[in-house]
């Protein structure tokens, strides 16, 4: 839709000019497609066409002149940047004052042939048959352009013997940059050799080790990607393919993308013109190859041609440098006038005339490309760069005009730009280094989507070589959106770098960026990433698990931080709150028959025992210690047979009460709350005896175990005399027996509730706990040895209170009629 305006304002200019040259052109000499005639001639050479028809060279006729088509507007940009600048210059009072300055702007049509025909007509100028003004050749005080790196060497060494100066705003090949080859010609525009360094840089930053590099088949690729490759060896980036081709190789660029289809390189370096890019775009789209990190140049990066809704799939998120933005003031209102005045015979601001034209008024954003014209700023500086040059050189004076009559030859003009050094109204300061270039300064860009669906060029940090080193490469990783839109950096390595704890071993007949990583042996570690060898740790240390430092061997324990601890520890807790809510619910109803039977002083006592049961099971989490060591043992030991002491003494209880119903007896008496009381103690006082002659013969102690483990140590309580360890399991399990037996034999007593047959299968639980234990304990490693231990104590804790105690809250909670004495001695009126 923008071919139509272009075109139109090109015919304008074209005719226009054309019509006011005061001599007629012989035969069909090469002129300028845009020129104005001045004291002072700025020539140009710009691909305002992309595409051109080359003529019939059968030598049969006359040759003709090349044909060219397809409106480039970049370049169009640049020549209209230059008359902008040209103007300003012509209405200034300070530089150049009362000079008028012309120029002559050619159109290459991106032919190298028409490039260097526009040359020699630059140098040379058309020949003319009649009219006044009429001379024999026409001098050029200097030529801006050209804008692609291989035409501009072809232009500057055409030049070069004549010594005319050639300023490029785009040419950025480090070739460029030999004086002894190039000795007039300057640029405003920094050289590739800090744009290929920079991208090695940037690829280094991001890990990448392994990429994928294509470039264009001419001196702006080749060189640039030849710097890139030394750059990239020196910090250790291998590259898996490297390809140049040209936009007329179709099949070649078809090979280029099967290469990158077929490699495993996510990130390419795509070091092109934005021609070549647009040949590679149209391939890799035709072949849906996305997803490939794409790290570019100026020369395309900012290419709004570039960036459509169907390429977005392909070069979304891509990476690069461009030219840093300088916006020009009043171009953009510049542009639109001229376009206006052309495209509409009316006045922008009047609505009613101008109402015929509706249809077309969609070209009202004819301009809205300008903001995203990188470049135009380069043109301005070369143009005021001239401008300066030869204001020094004419002695001109403010207000006072200059001295027209000097002779100026190109190699004053040379010398003259070498010496300039002023700044723009943009604030750009310009001057040309040693080289004839310009500071290395570019924004790193990332293509982006809007939140509106808008594509859009993101600066995401910049890279100015005029900085300090440690402050010329600053990038900000947030604001980045990789390939895919993912906010994920991509990963591209040939081989995953080995951690340490590793070695690199390298493939062979690959780079050595492709290598196998090898754990180290045990005892062996590498501190390094990508270590070569593993060294060995002292006698005294081992490897750690990540085998990549020695360390003394780690000594393990059952700790209240690990899963296990804490699940033990809440069961061991949920016991406690467990029985504690036993014992408020019997003593809230310790009234009740339920409660009173088979003395209720034995079942408080029960519930505290097993509350002490349940708390003994933490005296076993945590780190040993000596003290930890004796109470866990005889803690456990003393409070299990408070236990049984007393569930055996419930089981006396209900056997003497049955013997008591029977005619004559009178057992009780012998058996009755003092002496329950007392066999509990004389019980109880048994474990004591025998845990204070283990403790004082032979305690358990902390003990580092090194069985297990060659790599750590595993810290836990030896049982010291396992003689008295045997005697306090050996005396719970007598009781737990004893009790057994008489709760078996009292459990068909003829009570609705008889207590002796729950005794009964809380024994059997019990004893069933520990049976299993013995062989469970003794065949546990490590940590385990005291779970299992921790395991028995609540298993067999929970089926005491559970067994005994369950029923009876049950009646207490659910059943209340049944909580009679009729009901529990199951009494019904005398058959007597």
């Amino acid at each position: 839709m923008l071919i139509f305006p272009f075109t139109l304002l090109l015919f304008y200019h074209l005719n226009t000019k054309v019509e006011n040259t005061l001599c007629r052109m012989m035969g069909d000499p090469k002129y300028p497609l845009l020129f104005q005639d001045g004291d002072i001639i700025i020539g140009a050479l710009f691909v305002i066409h992309t595409e051109v028809s080359l003529p019939s060279f059968e030598f049969t006729q006359k040759p003709q002149l090349l044909s060219c088509s397809s409106v480039n507007i970049k370049d169009f940009r640049l020549a209209q940047t230059m008359i902008f600048a040209i103007e300003e210059i012509n209405k200034s009072k300070s530089l150049l004052p009362n000079v008028s300055v012309g120029y002559q702007i050619y159109d290459t049509c991106g032919s190298r042939l028409s490039s260097m025909s526009a040359t020699m007509a630059l140098m040379n100028g058309p020949e003319f048959a009649t009219g006044d003004r009429c001379s024999g050749q026409s001098l050029i005080h200097a030529i801006i352009g050209e804008t692609e790196s291989s035409n501009t060497v072809i232009l500057s060494r055409t030049t070069g013997p004549f010594k005319i100066p050639v300023i490029s705003p785009t040419a950025t090949c480090e070739c460029l940059s030999n004086r002894k080859e190039y000795p007039s010609f300057f640029r405003t525009i920094a050289s590739d050799y800090h744009q290929s360094r920079a991208i090695a840089y940037i690829v280094k930053y991001f890990g990448w080790s392994w990429v994928g590099a294509v470039s264009s088949d001419n001196d702006y690729g080749n060189y640039g990607m030849a710097i890139f490759l030394k750059t990239a060896q020196e910090v250790g980036i291998c590259v898996e393919y490297s390809v140049k081709f040209l936009r007329t190789e179709t099949e070649k660029i078809k090979k280029v993308v099967h290469m990158i289809k077929q490699g495993t390189a996510k990130v390419i370096v795509a070091f092109l013109t934005g021609f070549e890019m647009k040949s590679l775009l149209e391939q890799l789209t035709i072949q849906n190859i996305t997803g490939l990190q794409m790290i570019g140049v100026e020369a395309w990066i900012t290419a709004k041609s570039l960036m459509t809704p169907n390429s977005f799939r392909v070069l979304g998120g891509s990476l690069g440098f461009a030219v840093k933005k300088i916006q020009i003031e009043g171009f953009a209102d510049y542009a639109m006038k001229a376009f206006w005045e052309t495209a509409f015979p009316c006045s922008s601001n009047d609505e009613v005339n101008c109402s015929q034209y509706q249809d077309l008024f969609v070209v009202k954003n004819y301009n809205e490309d300008v903001p995203e014209q990188r470049f135009l700023s380069h043109v301005y500086k070369a143009v005021y760069a001239v401008a300066h040059s030869l204001h020094s050189l004419l002695k001109c004076k403010e207000q006072a005009g200059c001295e027209k009559g000097l002779t100026i030859q190109p190699q004053q003009v040379v010398e003259s730009l070498k010496k300039v050094n002023f700044t723009v109204k943009t604030g750009d300061h310009v001057w040309f280094d040693s080289t004839g270039g310009a500071i290395a300064q570019y924004e790193i860009v990332n293509w982006q989507q809007k939140s509106d669906g808008s594509l859009q060029f993101k600066p995401v940090g910049y890279y100015d070589a005029s900085l300090p080193p440690d402050q010329r490469f600053v990038i900000n990783t947030k604001n980045i959106i990789w390939a895919r839109e993912k906010l994920e950096k991509p990963r591209s390595v040939c081989s995953e770098s080995c951690s340490p704890g590793t070695r690199k071993a390298a493939q062979r007949g690959r780079p050595v960026c492709c290598y196998d990583c090898i754990p180290c042996a045990d005892g062996e570690i590498s501190n390094e990433t990508d270590s070569i060898n593993c060294k060995q740790c002292p006698g005294e240390y081992w490897s750690n698990a990540e085998k990549n430092e020695c360390v003394l061997k780690a000594v393990e324990f059952l700790s209240f931080t690990e899963v296990m601890g804490i699940m033990l520890g809440f069961f061991s807790l949920f016991g406690v709150g467990l029985t504690a809510l036993v014992a408020i619910l019997f003593y809230s109803k310790k009234d009740t028959p339920i409660v009173k039977a088979n003395n209720s002083e034995l079942s408080f006592l029960l519930l505290f025992s097993l509350t002490l049961c349940f708390l003994c099971s933490l005296t076993f989490i945590g780190q040993p210690t000596e003290w930890s060591c004796m109470l866990r043992h005889t803690a456990f030991g003393i409070t299990f047979v408070l236990c049984i002491s007393c569930v055996l003494g419930k089981t006396v209880v209900v056997l003497m009460a049955f013997r008591a119903t029977l005619p004559g007896s009178n057992v009780m008496k012998w058996f009755g709350p003092s002496q329950q009381r007392l066999s509990v103690l004389a019980f109880t006082l048994i474990q004591v005896l025998i845990c204070v002659l283990w403790v004082l013969i032979s305690p358990p102690f902390p003990y580092k175990n090194i069985k297990y483990y060659k790599e750590k140590i595993i810290l836990e309580c030896s049982l010291g005399s396992t003689i008295g360890f045997s005697a306090v399991l050996g005396y719970i399990g007598l009781l737990a027996v004893l009790c057994f037996i008489l709760a078996f034999l009292a459990r068909m007593l003829p009570d609705n509730f008889n207590e002796a047959k729950f005794i009964t299968f809380s024994m059997l639980i019990f004893c069933a706990v520990w049976i299993t234990f013995i062989p469970a304990y003794v065949s546990s490693p490590g940590k385990f040895t005291v779970a299992v231990e921790i395991f028995a104590i609540l298993a067999s804790s929970f089926g005491l209170l559970f067994c005994i105690f369950a029923p009876k809250c049950y009646i207490i909670l659910l059943k209340p009629e049944q909580n009679t004495k009729q009901h529990m001695m199951g009494k019904t009126t005398s058959k007597f």
